[in-house]
């Protein structure tokens, strides 16, 4: 019998070269869950326009902190959730893997914000709106014909800022066959 192809929690996704599907070329996602009645995860390298003083106005500490919104995938375009390596600050965190954790209350971390600059809280969380999800079966397909591949986590790279430079560092961490997928463009015709 065959084996059913799953990817671990806090497994890294990188899109293969040719996956030409807007939502996801050159995405790098981190897997949240993935079970036989589906998968879901985090897409970490698409900011989005948005930042959380817009989303949170009211908020005493978010409502005044330009801090950016990244864009999790094109499902559930209205829920955020919080990714972030700082569980010491963040207990209620569920742990997806060496250093990363998923879900923080708005009190926790207004209470890491304080007295930090942007830069240091962007290196710690981040916000994201949305999340990829994939019914069941469906990213098993995907993964044998080869659209995803499967990396071990690595938290700096789910909280580099560059976007686009994420993808190629997370492909090139394959090796020699990495290395030349990186710099392939989606279609071979673009050459």
């Amino acid at each position: 019998m065959e084996q059913e192809l799953r990817v671990a929690t806090g497994t890294l996704l990188a899109s293969s070269p040719d996956l030409l599907d807007p939502n996801f070329m050159h995405s790098l996602s981190v897997m949240c869950e993935h079970t036989e009645e589906g998968a879901y995860g985090l897409v970490v390298n698409k900011q989005s326009s948005l930042t959380v003083d817009r989303l949170l106005p009211d908020d005493p500490v978010f409502g005044k902190l330009a801090l950016p919104v990244w864009w999790g995938g094109p499902v559930g375009g209205d829920t955020m959730q919080v990714l972030h390596r700082i569980p010491e600050h963040v207990p209620s965190g569920l742990p997806l893997g060496e250093g990363l954790f998923l879900g923080a209350t708005l009190e926790e971390l207004a209470e890491f914000v304080q007295g930090r600059e942007l830069s240091e809280i962007t290196d710690h969380f981040r916000f994201i709106l949305g999340y990829a999800g994939w019914g069941a079966g469906q990213l098993e397909g995907e993964l044998s014909s080869g659209s995803w591949l499967p990396l071990r986590l690595d938290v700096d790279l789910v909280f580099q800022y560059a976007q686009e430079p994420v993808w190629q560092r997370a492909v090139r961490s394959l090796g020699d066959e990495g290395r030349g997928l990186a710099v392939m463009p989606p279609e071979l015709g673009w050459n």
